[in-house]
Order: C-alpha cells, then sequence, then structure tokens
C-alpha cells in the first residue's frame, strides 16, 4: 500500500504509482520532490498510475486538494492510467484545480500514457 515516485529529470517527468488508499504521509513523501522538480524544471508532466487504488484518506484529500491549489499552473501534462471505474471521477476532480492537459488511460494502455506524457 502507498506510492512509489520515479522522475525523470531529463523530460520533467514524474511518475507516481498510487496503491490501496493515499495517506497524508504519502504526500508528505512525494510532495517535496515534486516541488523540487518545479524549482528546477517549470513547468513538470505527472504520470499518476493507480493499481488496486480505493481513494484517499480524509487527511490525504486535504492535502491533495491544497497541492493542487499551489501548484495550480506548474503541471503542463496529466496522465491518469487506472481503472475505468475511476476515469469520470478523477477527470471530474482533477480539472478545477490544474491547466494541465488531462488524459486518463485504461491499464492495457500503459505505453500510449507514457508516450502521450512524453510527447509534445
Amino acid at each position: 500500500m502507498g506510492v512509489e515516485f520515479l522522475k525523470d529529470a531529463d523530460r520533467k517527468v514524474v511518475s507516481v504509482r498510487a496503491t490501496g488508499k493515499l495517506t497524508k504521509e504519502d504526500y508528505q513523501r512525494f510532495v517535496p520532490e515534486i516541488e523540487t522538480m518545479v524549482k528546477e524544471h517549470g513547468k513538470i508532466r505527472v504520470l499518476f498510475e493507480m493499481h488496486d487504488f480505493h481513494g484517499w484518506k480524509a487527511s490525504a484529500l486535504w492535502e491533495d486538494i491544497k497541492f493542487d491549489l499551489k501548484h495550480f499552473g506548474d503541471i503542463e501534462r496529466l496522465a491518469i492510467v487506472g481503472e475505468k471505474r475511476w476515469e469520470q471521477g478523477m477527470a471530474a476532480f482533477c480539472r478545477p484545480f490544474t491547466t494541465a492537459k488531462i488524459r486518463y488511460f485504461d491499464h492495457s494502455l500503459i505505453e500510449q500514457a507514457r508516450e502521450w506524457i512524453v510527447g509534445d
């Protein structure tokens, strides 16, 4: 359960893999990494993969909203990869908090998501 975090500084891409239910501690682990990349590169791109994802605990949801408000213009593209049942909810949840281009991909299309996140 939790979050795995990978970054490709050459391409300004951050990959976050979330499993289970996100906690406040998960945000405390990866938010500083993202903020460092924003300071170094300006706008970044995020690939958010959900595996057996069950949403957020209340404290984590608050951390997510604070992060989204603070970094409203820092994310250029957001690729969300997960189960079909999350598609509409995640897109609707993310849209008010970012100016990023957002696309949702099924797990079977992970390679297509990776290509889109680094493309022009």
